[in-house]
């Protein structure tokens, strides 16, 4: 069995360096402010800036944004329209400036259903920020936890229909290579916004040892104290990774 400890990538000192981010509370966030839902989503994009920037001066090597969930789709096709718009605009935008501060950007979720153009988009963030060392930004678009790991089994039964593999060798590495994740550690801090408490289909399989702080900051309004402070409740606890507690 691997080393739960080896899965994410938690520094020396107890720091997280892969921080995950369930990003929730943009509605809300419009509605009391007597404002259109879509002006949350357009807040809640400089609050990706601030925690991005945040997140470099903080020394965590990957932050993860959990942006459109699969089930994101149930909503209303106007809505789903300014979240598409948004994700362009982001893109067109920021690519260059990330680039330029070596953020290297990834993009995990099904990509099949997404917008042709936004697809096009997405490889060409990939490709030109591939070598950029600073801080890895990885945007979850179109996903969900349970889909990911359906499809990393059926990718599994196929390549052992095709001789590629055999079923002994099929351990919990080898089945994490073909998630959407593949090569990228675990997180070490899973944060969510707006006091809701539910992990909503997210990095289900790569979360198995996260430490989870709830927040009940709206997105909008999340900045660089709310993220220190996540960090400092993380490194307050005693991580066990199902051992017994560390004795003083």
């Amino acid at each position: 069995m691997n080393d739960p400890k080896k899965t994410g990538c938690e520094d020396n000192s107890g720091h997280p360096l892969h921080v995950a981010i369930i990003m929730d509370g943009n509605g809300r966030w419009a509605k009391a402010r007597g404002l259109p839902r879509p002006m949350g989503h357009r807040a809640g994009i400089e609050a990706v800036r601030r925690t991005i920037a945040a997140a470099g001066k903080m020394g965590v090597g990957h932050l993860t944004l959990y942006s459109f969930s699969s089930e994101n789709w149930r909503r209303p096709a106007d809505e789903i329209g300014e979240l598409m718009g948004l994700l362009r605009f982001y893109l067109r935008s920021e690519l260059a400036g990330l680039h330029k501060e070596h953020i290297r950007v990834r993009i995990v979720g099904d990509r099949r259903k997404l917008p042709a153009d936004i697809v096009e988009m997405i490889d060409h963030a990939e490709d030109l920020t591939q070598d950029n060392r600073a801080l890895t930004l990885t945007l979850a678009l179109n996903y969900g936890g349970r889909q990911e790991i359906t499809a990393a089994a059926r990718s599994l039964a196929k390549a052992v229909e095709r001789g590629q593999l055999q079923p002994d060798a099929i351990d919990e590495h080898v089945f994490q290579s073909f998630l959407f994740t593949g090569g990228m550690p675990d997180p070490d801090l899973v944060i969510r916004t707006s006091g809701e408490k539910r992990i909503s289909n997210f990095l289900l399989w790569q979360s198995a040892y996260a430490e989870y702080v709830f927040m009940d900051v709206l997105w909008p309004d999340f900045a660089a104290e709310h993220l220190a402070a996540a960090i400092d409740e993380f490194r307050r606890r005693d991580r066990r990774y199902g051992a017994t507690a560390t004795q003083n």
